[in-house]
């Protein structure tokens, strides 16, 4: 595996992680979700809930799709307290961050859209001689699902928000 399809595949990872935190399983499937222009509000108050999301992670986990209503009134109190109208809210910034943190290169902090990686990681692979046939199908199978359900990016100034806390929200995040 190239490093450029390892860090695509970390991408997508990360995205998925982050909609999967956001919306249950079935999202980090589809990827559909709302996208919105984030606000340094917005990511501000991602950032400060994350520690009372983490100490109710291991109860979050434990749930089916739906929380409990103790549970959701709990994650309403959470958003609330940090300045989201709903839990709900809260979720589509967090799958909007998880998106952006998704194209972002952890060593240059550059942004690259996951869905023009992925079609110049496709590119690559189809060009590259030295990749046996039955991998290389494998591995554009696989890249071509990855675009198949990859979002493009609605709201671009998003990465510029995103870039200016991305030491806080890795540091939330850890």
């Amino acid at each position: 595996m190239t490093s450029a399809i390892a860090h695509i595949a970390r991408s997508l990872t990360v995205l998925a992680f982050g909609l999967a935190f956001a919306f249950g399983p079935a999202a980090a499937q589809d990827a559909e979700f709302k996208q919105i222009k984030l606000t340094e509000k917005h990511v501000q108050g991602f950032i400060a809930a994350q520690k009372d999301l983490n100490d109710i992670a291991d109860k979050l986990q434990s749930t089916s799709d739906q929380p409990d209503p103790k549970l959701q009134a709990e994650l309403e109190s959470i958003a609330k307290k940090n300045g989201f109208a709903s839990f709900e809210e809260l979720d589509d910034v967090a799958a909007n961050i998880s998106m952006v943190m998704a194209g972002v290169d952890p060593q240059s902090g550059e942004y690259t859209d996951p869905v023009e990686s992925i079609k110049k990681e496709i590119e690559e692979i189809k060009a590259d001689k030295s990749i046996p046939d039955k991998e290389k199908k494998q591995m554009l199978q696989e890249m071509q699902e990855a675009l198949d359900t990859t979002p493009a990016l609605e709201h671009p100034e998003n990465v510029q928000v995103v870039k200016k806390y991305r030491a806080e929200i890795d540091k939330a995040l850890q």
